[in-house]
């Protein structure tokens, strides 16, 4: 089946969602393709991708497999650099966890496809704040690290470590991806800031982020560390960085 969009979802031990996220994805009339990028999960989640390709999504389900955990931005760039030599024109991120609602696909793509966004992100805080199930204290870290960022940085996003994002593929192709540094959640401050500098249009959806049910969440203080420790240099470097405009 063509498309002319495709969801990247990076995996480390998601055996309990795997399956279900797939056919959540598969399910929506836009025909999405998949790529998932997994890291050498030890619980198998592999297997059950190789088993969905081989039996029911031949040609809508990818694996790009790695050797190991190496981090969420070196996922991401990897799976970037995949769609890149085919012929998507929308690449999307998106986590295996359910916290990001595939209902909330065609939305994003709407923003870009429709209204002309160079990249649209699934935000939790253009509207308020709009998290379901977590700890206020990661709440609040996660909030006052966007404001933070803004502060620093400039940029004119309130989700700034958002995850969920869609991304034209003429803005993937302008950013240099070797140059991307960080390889935690700060991957994902960086890419927006990033675009930004090249002067890329970027709009806010507004979504619901309802924490993971089923497995074990990756995120930890260091990497809300790397975000905003790493803020400052990626400010302070962009002073003497010139960017093409797109």
């Amino acid at each position: 089946m063509q498309t002319d969009s495709i969801v990247i979802i990076p995996t480390y031990n998601e055996k309990e969602n795997i399956e279900n996220i797939i056919r959540a994805v598969l399910a929506l009339p836009q025909g999405f393709h998949i790529l998932v990028v997994e890291d050498n999960s030890p619980d198998g989640t592999a297997d059950i991708v190789k088993h969905l390709q081989q039996t029911e999504f031949a040609d809508r389900l990818f694996m790009l497999q790695r050797p190991g955990k190496q981090g969420l931005g070196t996922a991401y760039i990897a799976g970037f650099r995949w769609a890149l030599q085919r012929q998507y024109e929308y690449i999307f991120e998106m986590d295996a966890d359910f916290s990001h609602n595939p209902a909330d696909l065609p939305r994003l793509y709407a923003a870009c496809h429709d209204r002309g966004a160079d990249v649209s992100i699934g935000s939790r805080y253009v509207s308020g704040v709009n998290v379901v199930n977590w700890p206020m204290g990661r709440v609040l870290m996660s909030y006052f690290a966007s404001k933070y960022v803004r502060l620093i940085t400039g940029l004119p996003i309130h989700d700034t470590t958002a995850g969920f994002v869609c991304y034209r593929r003429r803005v993937l192709e302008l950013i240099n991806l070797d140059t991307i540094r960080f390889k935690g959640y700060a991957f994902q401050i960086e890419m927006k800031f990033t675009a930004y500098k090249h002067g890329c249009r970027i709009e806010e959806v507004p979504v619901i982020f309802i924490n993971r049910e089923l497995g074990t969440s990756k995120m930890n203080s260091s990497i809300f560390g790397e975000a905003v420790f790493g803020v400052m240099r990626l400010k302070w470097d962009s002073l003497w960085k010139k960017y093409q405009r797109i």
